[in-house]
């Protein structure tokens, strides 16, 4: 639907046309049942779903420093002094349950399920009778006997399993856990656990370089450590607010902790580190293992594993009003081709005579938008062009038994105006959908939610709210997408190019990278319906060129790939670990991809490295490759890493793609939907390098048959030279197990990604034809040709039909040659501080110079321009780096708020052991008039101190400076 027109108050203007004080407000029309509605979520602190009062960050003010979105409220503390356990007094054992009493009257449990899971219960009344989660977060408990036992020790009580020693101190009651070795530690207690009238706190120790993950859908960076971070609904969805917030956080000590609660809380990853949840009682699951992966196993062995979801799932899905003609509706009535729910079916043949793969629509979006009735016709008539339908609740699953059962919807998405409350309750309205969809047909459950919690992960899919179509907006998606999965969602996703706003770039560039993610959806009918020419609305066959063409490339390389991604989704159903991978799963013991200089990227599946570009730019920075071989997607030139990747050409065509070395990727023929065609040909697309393996999962995609048993595997394993010449061999085995719809036998088709053709080719020790040309090979039912051309090299293989396993021989080729990376990286700017700045604006902005290397490319620091008179050029900044090192690149990122204002022109940059002699400059030049980001080569200098001058502006429009963000890269220094 089009809603009212976004209505822009002009404001008082600074320096270049920036605006001081923009409004961007969105309503609703509301029939007195939705104002009391409203009422109440107000009342309730919440906020309706759909177009809300637009926060001050989505549309910055230039050059006023954008408002700092709020944080979400802390719980409050009750008044009271802080009361603990005591000694204890007294110690049992029954089973695998132990029990201990204390001084204070309170007493605690200890429930040994595994040998590496254990719950830990402290009641200080001294009951075990209040326990409010009951088997909701916790449905799986029982994994049949365990060996455990117990020995005094002095001044601890020690419980072993065969995993973990538990110590029990004394004097005072406080917990402990170590490896079996009984020296390692896991975590330590170094103060009791405390509580007040209604809070109850843990305190850990924190080891030297201890890292944090998880606490659910956190809109913004993984990496938790000295961070606090609220484990709360608030539904602002902005960055670091908590989208689906979770109780649950692991460490790379090896170990995971769900807090067994619905109550709300905060968790602080400092020193002490400090766990906090707002009710009298302590109750919580510990999962610990060798890795992270092995932690989000156990975590989901008791939580629940994430769901399966059906293909059509991952393909694109569309969100929108077409029954806007309906009395009720409170958008825009007259919004054409919206009238009645059946329009959308003209929307769906748009799609395909677009060429455009999407998968299934939500024709509805609740807020009196309905739908019109027979819902099957409609429903029927998208199923005919390869869609399946959704619904969009804001009240509620009334009539979900007829629109499951009689009309065929099979997806629901709920809706802050129904299960905004969060918690228990938006929890119980998930699972009433996912009854609703299972009890009423034999379909999978496919639910998108906000205001998910632990085991969320089982149901549905969680979405980051309703954000903006800013770059601003796209840079947090990226972590936090990445970052739920280290809490085990493995279908985690947010609006492309938002709800609100957008432009044609960004979405293009937001649709790139969503397209690795196993599910994305796109919301029309809410932002701007013309921000700029060729942008209509937010369904991607609405682009004018060159965006419509970009949007096809990806959408058809998403459904290419998709026994890739509905394999890993499998991996996932299976071990909880996801799809969407931060490095950290994969590099573990590297310290770079433990921390958020890695953030901005992310592993789709084993293979994938992918990093968006998340500014108006056509190079992208600080692209990290860990240790091994890596291959440019889109070029074939390979990469030997560790090491970065600075000025990667990236056009707005081109998303940053890397392939592992040694990867093999199944793919399917295009085709717009699920089914369209047969898989008549399955091609395994290898980077072979060393020996590697994947085995392929594929059921029917549709029913829940795959839970008895109903699927089929197909292991590959190759050989190669881990470097130069030497032969390349494929082992495809047989498919294992059957479904409906299996193929009895198909063609394959091997593509192998090498540096020179082959001497021979065998299929079985028997030699395959060598092709002549590409037009030869493409109408051959069997052989093999070699394109040197094609992505630094191709060698492509066809075997014709085959029912069981075969084994492909290339002789005589070779490996691509990998080159180098250099050693320097982005330096760490969490130590950096402000020495000077010879100017800074802070009447209207109150900002401070600091803004230019805080991490968030919304804030600026911008020269003093709104009293007295501006200081005139050249200005500078100075900025203690916190330790010494060698600085070899700087990044200037001009101001991103749509200003212009203060842009650098000329330059000089120093590095210096001291503030007093800064010698001769390391750089110098003049930075182009855009708002692009900028990057400079220095002379290698080693150095305490930067200082950047800013000789002249890029424009010649005043005696002003700016800048959105100031980076280095380099190394440390003795």
């Amino acid at each position: 639907m089009r809603l009212p027109s976004i209505r822009r108050s002009q404001g008082r203007q600074g320096p270049s046309g920036s605006r001081v004080h923009p409004a961007r407000r969105r309503r609703r029309r509301r029939t007195p049942a939705a104002a009391l509605l409203a009422a109440a979520l107000t009342v309730a602190g919440l906020a309706a779903a759909g177009p809300v009062a637009l926060p001050a960050s989505a549309t910055p003010a230039t050059p006023a420093t954008p408002a700092t979105p709020a944080a979400p409220a802390a719980p409050v503390a009750p008044v009271g002094a802080a009361a603990t356990a005591g000694d204890v007094t007294g110690f049992t054992r029954s089973g695998s349950t132990f029990t201990v009493k204390a001084s204070g009257g309170a007493k605690a449990r200890v429930v040994v399920a595994r040998a590496d899971i254990f719950r830990l219960w402290l009641s200080p009344d001294g009951s075990f009778t209040d326990d409010p989660a009951g088997t909701d977060l916790a449905p799986t408990t029982d994994f049949g006997p365990v060996a455990t036992s117990w020995s005094d020790a002095g001044a601890y009580y020690r419980i072993t399993t065969g995993s973990l020693s538990i110590r029990v101190n004394k004097k005072p009651l406080r917990f402990s856990v170590f490896r079996a070795d009984d020296t390692t530690p896991v975590w330590q207690e170094t103060r009791p656990t405390s509580w007040t009238g209604g809070r109850t706190t843990q305190y850990l120790a924190r080891g030297a370089d201890e890292q944090f993950y998880g606490t659910g859908l956190r809109l913004g960076e993984w990496a938790l450590r000295g961070k606090a971070v609220p484990i709360a609904v608030d539904n602002k969805w902005r960055e670091n607010d908590n989208a689906s917030p979770a109780p649950f956080y692991m460490s790379t000590n090896g170990y995971g902790v769900m807090r067994n609660t619905w109550a709300p809380g905060s968790y602080g990853f400092h020193a002490p580190t400090t766990l906090t949840h707002d009710e009298k009682r302590f109750d919580a699951w510990y999962f610990t293992g060798d890795s992270l992966k092995s932690v989000l196993d156990a975590y989901t062995d008791v939580s629940g594993k994430p769901f399966m979801a059906p293909m059509w799932g991952f393909e694109l899905g569309n969100a929108d009003c077409f029954n806007a003609s309906n009395p009720d509706y409170q958008g825009d009535h007259g919004r054409l081709r919206h009238q009645n729910t059946p329009d959308v079916v003209g929307y769906a043949a748009d799609a395909r005579a677009a060429d455009m793969p999407s998968g299934w629509f939500l024709p509805n979006d609740g807020y009196g938008c309905g739908y019109t009735a027979p819902l099957k016709s409609t429903v029927d008539a998208l199923k005919a062009k390869g869609f399946q339908t959704g619904l969009w609740t804001s009240t509620g699953l009334g009539s979900i038994a007829d629109e499951v059962g009689t009309a065929g919807s099979r997806g629901v998405k709920t809706d802050v105006a129904w299960i905004g409350g969060g918690y228990k309750s938006a929890f119980q309205g998930v699972q009433q959908a996912v009854d609703g969809i299972e009890q009423n047909s034999d379909a999978r459950r496919y639910v998108w939610t906000v205001d998910g919690w632990a085991g969320t992960q089982r149901n549905a899919v969680v979405w980051t709210g309703d954000t903006y179509g800013t770059w601003d907006d796209m840079r947090w998606h990226v972590p936090a997408i990445t970052g739920a999965g280290l809490s085990g969602l493995n279908y985690a996703a947010g609006d492309i190019d938002g709800i609100f706003g957008g432009s044609p770039k960004t979405y293009t560039r937001d649709l790139q990278w969503k397209a690795f993610t196993p599910a994305f959806m796109t919301m029309s009918g809410w932002g701007a319906t013309g921000p700029s020419a060729g942008y209509h609305d937010k369904q991607p066959w609405r682009f004018a060129e060159p965006y419509l063409s970009i949007n096809r490339k990806y959408l058809q390389l998403k459904m290419r790939l998709m026994p890739y991604l509905y394999t890993m989704s499998r991996v996932a159903h299976e071990s909880g670990v996801p799809s969407t991978r931060a490095m950290v799963l994969e590099y573990p013991e590297d310290p770079v991809a433990r921390g958020n200089l890695t953030s901005g990227q992310f592993m789709a599946g084993d293979s994938f490295l992918v990093a968006p570009v998340v500014s108006d730019t056509s190079v992208r920075d600080g692209i990290y490759l860990p240790a091994g071989t890596w291959t440019d997607y889109w070029t074939g030139r390979t990469y030997a890493g560790p090491g970065w990747l600075n000025g990667h050409r990236a056009p707005l065509d081109t998303l940053p793609l890397f392939v592992k070395g040694g990867a093999v990727v199944p793919m399917w023929p295009q085709m717009n939907h699920t089914g369209e065609k047969p898989v008549s040909t399955l091609t395994y697309d290898i980077h072979p390098r060393g020996a590697s393996t994947f085995s392929l999962y594929e059921d029917d995609g549709l029913t829940r048959a795959y839970r008895s048993g109903a699927y089929a595997r197909q292991r590959v394993d190759v050989t190669a030279p881990t470097a130069g010449p030497g032969t390349v061999t494929v082992s495809v085995g047989a498919p294992t197990g059957g479904y409906t719809g299996k193929p009895a036998s198909r063609d394959y088709e091997l593509t192998l990604h090498v540096a020179s053709a082959p001497a021979t080719v065998t299929l079985d020790g028997t030699p395959v034809p060598g092709l002549a040309s590409k037009a030869a090979y493409d109408s051959a039912a069997s052989g093999w040709y070699f394109d040197p051309a094609d992505r630094s090299g191709v060698l492509s293989i066809k075997t014709g039909s085959k029912a069981g396993a075969f084994t492909v021989s290339a002789t005589g080729t070779s490996v691509p040659a990998a080159a180098a990376l250099p050693p320097s990286a982005p330096l760490d700017r969490s130590a950096w501080s402000l020495v000077h700045a010879d100017s800074q604006e802070t009447a209207a902005e109150n900002g401070a110079a600091a803004r230019a290397f805080d991490g968030n490319p919304a804030t600026l620091w911008h020269t003093a321009w709104s009293s007295s008179e501006p200081a005139p050029l050249p200005h500078e900044i100075r900025i203690d780096l916190g330790a010494r090192s060698t600085v070899d690149g700087l990044g200037y990122l001009p101001r991103q708020d749509g200003g212009v204002g203060g842009r650098i022109g000329g330059y000089e940059v120093y590095v210096a052991d001291t503030t007093t002699d800064w010698g001769p400059p390391v750089a110098s030049g003049t930075f182009a008039d855009t708002a692009a980001a900028k990057t400079v080569a220095l002379t290698p200098k080693s150095g305490r101190y930067l200082r950047l001058r800013a000789l002249t502006e890029a424009g010649g429009r005043g005696p002003w400076t700016s800048a959105a963000e100031i980076s280095l890269t380099g190394r440390p220094a003795p």
